[in-house]
């Protein structure tokens, strides 16, 4: 049983999945404009390739710079997490990066560490970015796992201009001792505590990080960066709270939304909301040109969807093109590759 739990932190179901059938098309358009998908690799200090994948403009604006949001996906996530996040950004002239973190999708490595060498994949991407002219400001958004490691990663970046955390765990080794008593394992506190001080000397030996390092908690109250927290009120996995103690301890400016659902809800369209606006607000993104300021054109063509959108409710267009291109669905979630469908699917 405590090789299993072992295995629900650092080594969960891994998404495994073709690029071409699961991401956004190599080209596409959306609301009149055209994008481009790029896919690329990276190399980690540990020398794993990291598949990635940055939406885009297909023809930058000239002499005009576009700033970028880093989607981090949850554990047993991979870049597939970032299509809806494409849907939400790229027509508000925010481009959109996206990676398969070490040990997790197509990347190399074994074992995920709910963070902490996933913060070390993330500054690759970070320095990758700077080094791109088209590039301006940078934005985090993470889910779950990718919550903690954008605010690890952060603590450590002030020049990240905001972040996007929903449903981040605030410490891990309380999270491990909390999902004891929601999945109502029946053993004494002492043999928990001890066979979870069995587990970290375990983990450190095979995934090379420690569970007692896993601690928002620490980091928050040294991190400036604006921050929008959310988190779904029937979050049964990581219960909302966590996202209460971290943003009560965090030292910059910060908002808090909750929203019904549980961990792997699809999220209401006001949250989505709210998220276009914060990265609008802290990424200033250059003004979309006349012909390309309304919000909707006639049609979304989606590769060979095409959506008339004349007469279609927000949340329902957002649905229609969700459901088929934008996201990967709900069954799909459940049975190939959305992060943290059930609690053996891991940690965050």
């Amino acid at each position: 049983m405590i090789d299993q739990f072992i295995n629900f932190v650092i080594r969960p179901p891994r998404a495994d999945y073709n690029p071409d059938q699961y991401l956004w098309e190599k080209d596409f358009t959306l609301a009149g404009r055209k994008y481009k998908r790029q896919d690329l690799e990276l190399r980690n200090g540990r020398g794993h390739i990291l598949r990635c994948s940055h939406y885009m403009p297909s023809v930058f604006p000239d002499n005009t710079s576009l700033p970028c949001v880093i989607y981090c996906h949850g554990n047993s996530g991979c870049r597939a997490d970032a299509n809806e996040a494409a849907v939400i950004l790229l027509p508000s002239n925010i481009t959109v990066f996206t990676l398969d973190f070490s040990g997790s999708g197509l990347s190399d490595g074994n074992y995920v560490s709910l963070g902490w060498h996933e913060s070390d994949d993330l500054k690759v991407v970070v320095s990758y970015l700077r080094s791109n002219e088209q590039i301006s400001r940078i934005g985090l958004w993470g889910r779950s796992m990718g919550a903690v490691t954008s605010l690890l990663y952060g603590a450590e970046d002030p020049s990240i201009a905001g972040m996007v955390l929903d449903s981040a765990f605030s410490n891990l080794f309380n999270l491990m001792m909390e999902l004891v008593d929601v999945y109502k394992i029946r053993l004494p506190k002492f043999t928990v505590k001890v066979a979870l001080q069995y587990m970290r000397r375990v983990i450190q030996k095979k995934a090379k990080f420690d569970i007692m390092d896993i601690n928002a908690l620490k980091v928050a109250p040294k991190t400036f960066i604006p921050a929008l927290f959310g988190h779904a009120k029937g979050d049964k996995f990581i219960q909302p709270h966590h996202s209460d103690l971290i943003s009560n301890s965090y030292a910059g400016d910060k908002n808090v939304i909750k929203f019904d659902g549980d961990h792997n809800s699809s999220r209401p369209q006001f949250y989505y909301d709210s998220v276009s606006i914060f990265f609008h607000n802290v990424l200033h993104p250059p003004q979309l040109s006349p012909s390309c300021s309304t919000k909707y054109e006639k049609y979304y063509d989606l590769g060979d969807l095409q959506v008339d959108a004349a007469g279609i409710e927000e949340s329902l267009l957002y649905e229609i093109i969700g459901g088929e291109r934008a996201r990967v669905g709900e069954w799909q979630c459940k049975h190939f590759i959305c992060p943290t469908y059930h609690f053996n699917h891991g940690f965050g």
